[in-house]
């Protein structure tokens, strides 16, 4: 696995453009991504070595018609209920996976947080705040960010509630 801090990354997705230029500290970590595998954010975990707990997958939901950015750990499920009052909405459901690409400028199983094409609303799962690191995906499959919860929060944002559910 290869693993570069931002001091040595060159070029990169928006999403480590962006930690870039906000002059946050993050590590990026790559791994060779298996299509075959059947969850992208177990894979990354896996690959990292790293617990599903402090891995988090980047969900796009449509709630009361507006695109919602979901920020939950791998090891659990988004609750869509509990996504739709932390934006104070009434119902939400998970948003078109094409939709979800063409707003976000990012394919499905590599939906970054950060830097996306249309910036969207977002939700943090509380439980990232127990961690001093957690990761996120980079923007491509196969590379993951790993930041502090607040650096993330305070990029997007996001309003930091319980969304997830083990």
């Amino acid at each position: 696995m290869a693993k570069k801090t931002k001091k040595q990354q060159s070029g990169g997705t928006p999403a480590t453009v962006a930690l870039t230029a906000a002059g946050v500290d993050f590590t990026v970590h790559a791994y060779d991504h298996d299509p075959s595998h059947p969850s992208y954010g177990e894979e990354a975990a896996e690959a990292m070595g790293v617990s599903p707990e402090r891995v988090f997958k980047t969900l796009v939901a449509d709630v009361d018609g507006t695109l919602t950015v979901a920020v939950v750990p791998v090891a659990g499920q988004l609750d869509l209920k509990a996504l739709a009052t932390a934006v104070g909405g009434k119902r939400a459901a998970m948003a078109d996976p094409a939709l979800a690409e063409r707003t976000t400028g990012y394919v499905r199983g590599g939906i970054s947080p950060l830097g996306q094409r249309k910036r969207l609303r977002t939700v943090l799962d509380a439980s990232a705040s127990s961690f001093p690191t957690i990761c996120v995906s980079a923007g491509r499959r196969g590379l993951e960010v790993e930041l502090s919860p607040e650096d993330l929060a305070k990029l997007t944002d996001a309003v930091v509630v319980p969304v997830g559910r083990t």
